[in-house]
């Protein structure tokens, strides 16, 4: 059971980072200050503080939760396909591509990093934490349980290799959601040692 003192600190991290979001997807991520931060979210620097430590702290946590909700997402489209693992792909890979296109955090992450912002596009691209371990885990887990009958050995690679080519798309989209949902599903089937149609 959570404590009153456990829901006053959650409220006040989701107030933090609903402040930190909106003003990294209004002016990037580089300028902005934790005074700014604060000021957003009705409460002292101090309190920030203590909650957070430092800048880098509410950029990861901030990632952290957008990632959570991509996660929720995709095992809630994975579910109806349980083993057929290209469709599973597919849908997983055409629902965060989707997302992604429409999500504020991640279009501010890209378009800032246009200009040399890059401090928070490094969460998608080159620290393995949140996205890449959070994810990987995630599904490991779901093909542990789907794709039984898979080698863990390509198991673990159609696992690495679609979790890579959906962030190398969110990062830097080829064509529509869908199109390329289809290739990495392919792509993924193949790595794992289906035979694809």
């Amino acid at each position: 059971m959570t404590t009153f003192r456990e829901n006053v600190r959650s409220l006040l991290r989701e107030r933090v980072l609903d402040a930190a979001y909106e003003l990294v997807t209004a002016q990037g991520w580089a300028g902005l200050r934790l005074a700014a931060i604060a000021r957003k979210a009705g409460i002292s620097r101090q309190t920030l503080y203590n909650e957070f430590g430092s800048k880098d702290a509410v950029g990861r946590a901030l990632v952290e939760r957008e990632a959570e909700r991509f996660l929720v997402g995709i095992e809630r489209e994975l579910r109806p396909h349980g083993s057929d693992l290209e469709s599973a792909a597919a849908a997983g890979v055409g629902f965060t591509l989707r997302e992604a296109a429409d999500n504020g955090l991640i279009k501010a992450i890209l378009t800032y990093a246009r200009t040399g912002d890059e401090d928070l596009l490094a969460y998608l691209t080159t620290r393995p934490e949140p996205v890449f371990n959070t994810a990987i885990a995630m599904l490991e887990a779901y093909a542990e349980e789907h794709w039984s009958e898979v080698e863990p050995e390509w198991r673990g690679l159609a696992v690495e290799t679609i979790v890579r080519l959906t962030v190398s798309h969110i990062v830097q989209p080829g064509s529509s959601p869908e199109e390329s949902a289809r290739r990495i599903a392919r792509i993924t089937t193949r790595v794992a040692g289906f035979p694809v149609d």
